[in-house]
Parts: C-alpha cells; structure tokens; sequence
C-alpha cells in the first residue's frame, strides 16, 4: 500500500512539474512590424537587389579608407559583409592621406551583364594646387556584390575641371546612361538674393553653392560623351516656392552654404524623377525635395509639395537630417521604399538608416515619413526575426 501511494505522488509530481500552466518558457511569434532606425549606421545609404538578396552599401559602416556593405532578404534585418572597397587595390587613385581620411564617400553599386560596378567619389591625389576639396568620382568593378572592388583605372572616371560628389547612374529604357553628380560648394560662390539677404543682415560674406549635373556615361563605365548639363540649383529670387526650404542652411545661421546633392533619378510612366537633398549634410535641416522632367537631361521642374521628407522634430518627433537617399522596391515588388540617412535624438551625430514607404503617381512623389513607430513590414516578406 505505501509503495502504491508511494509511486502515485510520484506520478502526479511528475505531471503537474510538466504541467503547460507551469512552463516558464517564453512563447515567441513572428514579427510583423519594424521600426525605424535600423540597425545599421551609415550615411548615404544605396540598396542594390540581385538574385533575391538586398545589398546596402553607405558612407562609413565601419570602413576603413574604403566602403563596407550590409545584406537583407526582408529589407529589415541587415547582416555586415564586411568591407567590400579598399583604398589600396591596384588600381587605386585616391589620396587616402587627405582631409576627411581620403574623403570615401556615398557609393552605389550597379549589376551590369554579370558584373558589379560601384561608383564613390574619394579626394585625387592629382591635386597640383593644393585643394582641400579635390574630390572625383571613380568606378571600380567586382564579380559579387561583395567584393572585392577593384578600380576599372588608375583615375577618376572624368575630370570637369572642379569637385565633384555624389554619383548616381540611370539606366534608360533605349539603351542609354546617364551619369548624375553634384559639384561641390567648394569654392563656388553664388549670387542670389538669399546671398544678397544674408549681406544685409550681416550673417555671411558670401554664400557658396553646388548644383546637380548629369552626363551620358559610356556603356562599359570607361568615362563620358559630351559635357556636364546643369539640372538643379537653388533658387536665386527669395519669391520661388523652394527658396524657403532650400536656404534654410543659411537663414538658420548655420553655414554660408546652400547644397544640392545625393540625386537618384528614375523613370516611371514615361517621366523622368530626380530626387535630392538640400540644406547643410551635417545640420538638422538636410532635407529632400523632387524634380520631373520628360528627358534624363532635363529640364526639370521641382516637385510642388517640396520638401517631401524632412526632420520632425517640431512636431513632437525625434528625427532629423533626414536627406541623401535611395530609392528600391519590396521582395515582391509591389512597395516603393525610400532609403535615407537620418539623425535619432538619441544617436546624436551619428548616422543611421531608415526606410519608409513613397508613392508616385501623376508626376507626385509623397513619401509616409521619417517615422520612428512600428510599420508594417515590406509587402512579400514571408518571415520576421522570432519576437519575444
């Protein structure tokens, strides 16, 4: 009788120790959000997708004097590859030894008949006057999206005779390229009225500039045919629509500095769209505008709804500087993404990518941004990281 007691405490110990109301293991689901910023820190962030797979590659990351990239299969979760440029390949240019630590800056990266080919503008060792601002764009080429990248020649891909940053390239429906870049402030003051304006308040001497410039490009990445086309600048009369926003940078008191850079162009329904960002790279204002246009080299005309991201902070949010971007599509391509750097309160200085959703339709880009709560994530994700 003891035994049989005996055995049947033991047999209801061993259930109620097993018992689910008992478990302390925590039940996990699968995430159906994300939130803004992610994890990567980047500046200047491009999203290249090739064979199911997304590639980002940025300004800094972790690099040293070259470029690292990240890869995604949702967009959301990023994984570093490690660094995929080095200053020193073989072919190298560039003056690692300059300002900036050689200034390696904003590289895209483009998949063309099996190749890969990223463009970046870095500071020329070519520099006979001494510039601090001497940069150019380069291309150099690998066989994967990660790398290594090794320069197509021992020389920027083209000289215009001043610095220039920034590089994007469009590819047209007829066969065509186009190569897009900023050149810089450096060095290149600007008469307007915000320049006058800023004279008679005593804020600055003169206020520098850089505009937008596209040029065909050469199939194989070699160099140019013809010369520059001016494409965007800053408004000159205060009365424009866009002077406000894009002068911010000066009326702020921030910088003798107006910028129009980190262009990405692309076609839909026959319109050309060249997006940029305005304002001073490292202030609260950096902010992003849009122009149309029915051929790759313009004219354009600015978005109406201008800027279409910008920081929010005065309205209760915690972004800002929210400025040089991308442009990609969701796994099953149905979503427009909007990839941009952007500064977090709680980041401070440093550099963090968000993505947010846009739209354009009848010749309007809106973008549902910058956010920082949770959003759905991208249409054809299939899984999330597990949530606890």
């Amino acid at each position: 009788m003891k035994k049989s007691l005996l055995l049947f405490c033991l047999f209801t110990s061993l259930v109620i120790s097993h018992s689910p109301a008992q478990t302390t293991q925590p039940i996990t689901r699968a995430k159906t959000t994300y939130s803004n910023p992610l994890q990567v820190q980047f500046g200047d962030p491009y999203v290249l997708y090739t064979q199911g797979t997304y590639y980002m590659y940025g300004t800094g990351g972790g690099a040293h004097r070259g470029f690292a990239a990240y890869s995604s299969k949702d967009l959301v979760n990023w994984q570093p590859e490690g660094q995929v440029y080095f200053h020193n390949n073989r072919n190298a240019w560039s003056d690692s030894t300059a300002s900036w630590g050689g200034a390696y800056w904003a590289p895209e990266v483009y998949e063309v008949n099996g190749k890969f080919y990223m463009v970046y503008s870095a500071q020329w060792r070519v520099n006979p006057t001494h510039e601090v601002e001497n940069f150019r764009i380069g291309v150099a080429v690998a066989d994967k999206p990660t790398g290594p990248f090794i320069d197509l020649a021992n020389k920027p891909i083209f000289d215009p005779g001043y610095p220039i940053i920034d590089a994007n390239v469009f590819f047209d429906t007829n066969g065509k390229a186009y190569l897009y870049f900023s050149r810089c402030c450096y060095k290149h003051p600007v008469e307007s009225e915000v320049a006058d304006l800023a004279r008679q308040k005593g804020w600055f001497k003169e206020i520098e500039e850089s505009w937008v410039y596209g040029i065909e490009l050469k199939p194989d990445f070699s160099g140019v045919i013809g010369e520059p086309v001016l494409l965007l600048r800053p408004p000159v009369s205060l009365s424009d629509k866009q002077a406000a926003w894009e002068s911010r940078s000066v009326t702020a008191r921030e910088v003798n500095r107006r910028w129009t850079e980190g262009s990405v162009t692309f076609k839909k329904d026959d319109m050309y769209y060249i997006m940029y960002s305005a304002n001073h790279f490292g202030g609260q204002y950096y902010a992003i505008g849009y122009a149309t246009s029915g051929s790759p080299l313009g004219p354009y005309t600015k978005g109406a709804n201008n800027p279409i991201l910008q920081k929010n902070t005065d309205q209760g949010g915690a972004i800002t500087g929210t400025g040089h971007n991308s442009v990609t599509y969701s796994p099953d391509g149905k979503e427009m993404f909007c990839v941009y750097h952007a500064r977090i309160a709680k980041t401070g200085d440093e550099r963090v990518v968000c993505i947010d959703r846009m739209t354009v339709k009848n010749g309007k880009i809106t973008i549902d941004g910058p956010t920082t709560t949770p959003q759905k994530l991208p249409s054809g994700v299939t899984t999330g990281l597990p949530e606890k």
